[in-house]
């Protein structure tokens, strides 16, 4: 008879609840996620997420911070741009940065949509994810689009990078719309590229007027 397999390690443990979280989370939201369904994707106790986190929140917390890091060290608002970028690149890459964590499909894009989920269906957690990753990134477009408009005023400057985040947004909140609107169409980086393309042409279009 073999012996008995060794149970998991508590790394192991943790870290399947944060991929079996990252999982549920992104495809219900946190308030329609349970902690039964995570534990039963995990593979792990019920009691499992209260041993290594605390309770769902700090599950979902500790999660948007690993994704981000993951997610923000693999597709910057920068995108390795230099220092001398013009404008017009730095909102490219920006955009297209945006994308990138929001559309893909290697893995990075689950924080994008959690972020997202958060705009229109906030959660306990929502402060955190406005101080640690929204409201810096959002800092950044602010300067962007202020360098390309200098003459704006800083309301001005406020509303054109709100509608620069809407644009993008849009293809997450309405992506079943979307693909009933135009089926199969493409999500590959090439065509994520494009996207990226048009929504900066038609935002600067708009800011020059």
């Amino acid at each position: 008879m073999s012996p008995p397999a060794p149970s998991p390690s508590a790394s192991d443990t943790r870290a399947r609840l944060l991929e079996a979280g990252a999982e549920v989370f992104s495809a219900q939201g946190f308030h329609a996620a349970t902690v039964r369904q995570i534990c039963r994707r995990a593979q792990a106790n019920v009691a499992a997420i209260h041993y290594h986190f605390g309770g769902k929140e700090e599950l979902y917390t500790e999660l948007l911070r690993t994704l981000g890091r993951r997610a923000f060290e693999r597709y910057p608002p920068t995108l390795g741009l230099s220092a001398q970028a013009s404008p017009e690149e730095r909102l490219f890459a920006y955009v297209h940065a945006y994308f990138l964590r929001l559309l893909s499909e290697d893995g990075f894009a689950r924080h994008g949509r959690l972020l997202s989920r958060e705009m229109i269906d906030p959660s306990p957690a929502f402060v955190h994810v406005v101080e640690e990753f929204i409201r810096p990134h959002f800092e950044i477009l602010r300067g962007i689009v202020a360098a390309i408009r200098p003459d704006a005023s800083e309301r001005e400057v406020r509303l054109s990078a709100r509608s620069i985040v809407a644009q993008c947004s849009f293809y997450h909140h309405s992506r079943a719309l979307i693909e009933h609107l135009s089926p199969g169409e493409p999500r590959d980086p090439q065509a994520i590229r494009a996207l990226a393309e048009h929504i900066t042409r038609f935002s600067l279009e708009g800011l020059r007027k």
